[in-house]
C-alpha cells in the first residue's frame, strides 16, 4: 500500500470527519490522537497472534463497527499472492453476532476474498434491514508487504467514509505489524528449540558403570529458550566426565554459544586433564575468542573403580547428593568465576560417591523462584526426601515434580547419575588408572 495513501489516512484521523454512528459505546467527541493512543495501548499486547487478532476486534467494535470478524491465513504469504486460493480460518469476532451473520449470508465474505486479492480496503452497501442501513468495509492484514489475513467490519447507520475508513486502517494496520512481529519470535522460538533440542537429545555416552538420567525442559510462555546443556564423556580406565552449564541469556544466539561451549569442552575433556584444568583452559579459549557469551560450567569426574567424585565448578550452582535412604544434602563446593572472563582460578573438590548415593547436577531454572532468595530454593531442593531405592529415572521425575519444574520461570536441565553395582565385580588395580594429575 502506497505511503502517499496511508498518509491521506492518517491526515483524516487527525482531523476527525463524520460522526460515529452505530455501536453503543464510541464516543465521536474523543480526540482523534486518542484514539490513536487507545490502538496501540489496546492492540498487540501479548506475542500470541490470536490475542492480538481479539484486542483488534474488540477496539473497532469500540469506535467503528457495529459487528467485526478477524480471520488469519495459516501462514504469511507475499502481498500479491493469489490469497483466496488459501484456507482462512476465524480467529475472532466481537459485536453483534446476528448482524455479523445476516452480513456474510449477504455476500460479505466476497468482499474479503476481493480486499485479499486486491490487497486494499473494499466498501459495500449491504442495503436496509429492518428499516436500518447497513455497509461493510473488508480489509487486509497487510504489513511489510506480507499478508496474514483479513478483516470484516459491519456499521448500521453511516456508512464507511473518513475518519471511520482511517480508524479502521490503523488499526488493522498495527495490528498486521504485532502479527508479523508475533510470527517471527514463534519462527525464532522453534529454530531456537529445535537446535536446543537436537544438541541435548544425543549427549555422549557415559561407561557402563554409571546409570545416567537427563531432563530440559523450556520454560513456557514467551520467554525464548537460553543456553542449558549437559554432557558426559567417556574418558579413559572407567571415568566418565559428567557436565553442567548455562550460557547467559536467551534465545538463538544462546543456543549456538551452547553448542560451541559444549564442542570445545568435548575437545579439551578428551586430553584427560583433571576437571579444574579443562575449566582453565575452557575458560582461556572463551575469552581469547571475545565473541562468546559468558557461561557457568559444574563438571564431576565419577571414578566407580575408585568410588570417588573430583568436581569443579565455574559460577554454577552446587549439586546434590540423596543417600540411599532417600534424604539429601548439597555438596559444599569453592565457586570460580564464570567461562569466558579470562579470570581462571578453578579448585578441585574430591569426595567419595558410593553405589547408594545419586549425583543430581541442574541448572538454575529447577530451583530459583522470584519471591524467595537463592539460599531458600537450594535449601528447598537439599531438604527433600525421595522415595529409598528409587532408580535414577523415578528419582529424577520426584525431583522435577515436587519442585513443580514444568512450571518453572526459567529452562531447566538436569542430569542425575549413580555408580552401577554389578554382582561380584571386584575392582583391579588396572581399572583404577592413574593416580589424579595436579
Amino acid at each position: 500500500m502506497s505511503d502517499r495513501r496511508e498518509d491521506r489516512w492518517a491526515a483524516e484521523l487527525s482531523q476527525g470527519g463524520e460522526g460515529a454512528a452505530g455501536g453503543g459505546d464510541r464516543d465521536p467527541s474523543r480526540e482523534p490522537f486518542g484514539l490513536v493512543e487507545e490502538a496501540v495501548e489496546a492492540i498487540g499486547t501479548t506475542l500470541d497472534e490470536r490475542t492480538t487478532c481479539a484486542e483488534l476486534a474488540g477496539f473497532l467494535r469500540r469506535y467503528v463497527c457495529d459487528a467485526v470478524a478477524v480471520d488469519l491465513l495459516d501462514e504469511d504469504v507475499p502481498a500479491a499472492h493469489h490469497a483466496h486460493e488459501l484456507p482462512l480460518a476465524r480467529v475472532a469476532r466481537a459485536g453483534a453476532e446476528d448482524l455479523l451473520e445476516d452480513s456474510l449470508s449477504d455476500g460479505a465474505p466476497s468482499l474479503s476474498v476481493q480486499a485479499l486479492d486486491e490487497g486494499h480496503p473494499i466498501t459495500t452497501s449491504l442495503g436496509v434491514s429492518g428499516g436500518v442501513s447497513r455497509s461493510a468495509m473488508s480489509m487486509p492484514l497487510l504489513a511489510h508487504g506480507r499478508l496474514y489475513g483479513v478483516v470484516l467490519g459491519v456499521r448500521t447507520g453511516a456508512p464507511f467514509a473518513g475518519r471511520s475508513t482511517a480508524t479502521m486502517h490503523y488499526a488493522v494496520r498495527l495490528a498486521a505489524v504485532h502479527l508479523g512481529h508475533a510470527r517471527r519470535h514463534t519462527a525464532v522460538h522453534s529454530t531456537a528449540l529445535n537446535l536446543q533440542r537436537a544438541l541435548l537429545a544425543e549427549p555422549g555416552r557415559p561407561h557402563p558403570n554409571l546409570d545416567i538420567a537427563t531432563r530440559y525442559l523450556p520454560t513456557g510462555g514467551g520467554a525464548l529458550v537460553g543456553g542449558d546443556w549437559f554432557e558426559t564423556v567417556r574418558l579413559h580406565y572407567g571415568r566418565t566426565l559428567l557436565v553442567m552449564g548455562d550460557v547467559m541469556g536467551h534465545g538463538l544466539d544462546a543456543a549456538v554459544d551452547m553448542n560451541a561451549y559444549r564442542s570445545m569442552l568435548r575437545y579439551v575433556a578428551s586430553t584427560d586433564l583433571p576437571p579444574h584444568r579443562v575449566l582453565r583452559q575452557l575458560d582461556a579459549s572463551v575469552a581469547e575468542d571475545g565473541g562468546r557469551r559468558p557461561a557457568t560450567c559444574l563438571l564431576a569426574r565419577v571414578d566407580p573403580a575408585r568410588g570417588v567424585a573430583a568436581l569443579v565448578s565455574a559460577g554454577h550452582l552446587p549439586p546434590v547428593v540423596f543417600d540411599r535412604d532417600g534424604t539429601g544434602h548439597l555438596l559444599a563446593l569453592p565457586v570460580g568465576p564464570p567461562l569466558g572472563t579470562g579470570f581462571g582460578g578453578y579448585e578441585l573438590t574430591t569426595r567419595g560417591l558410593t553405589a547408594d548415593e545419586t549425583l543430581v547436577m541442574f541448572t538454575d531454572g529447577l530451583v530459583e523462584r522470584r519471591s524467595e532468595d537463592i539460599d531458600e530454593s537450594l535449601a528447598r531442593l537439599a531438604g527433600m526426601t525421595v522415595p529409598p531405592g528409587a532408580g535414577v529415572q523415578d528419582l529424577l521425575d520426584e525431583v522435577l515434580l515436587r519442585l513443580d519444574a514444568e512450571r518453572a520461570e526459567d529452562d531447566v536441565a538436569v542430569l542425575a547419575a549413580r555408580i552401577r553395582q554389578r554382582p561380584g565385580y571386584q575392582p583391579s588395580p588396572l581399572d583404577a588408572g592413574p593416580p589424579s594429575a595436579p
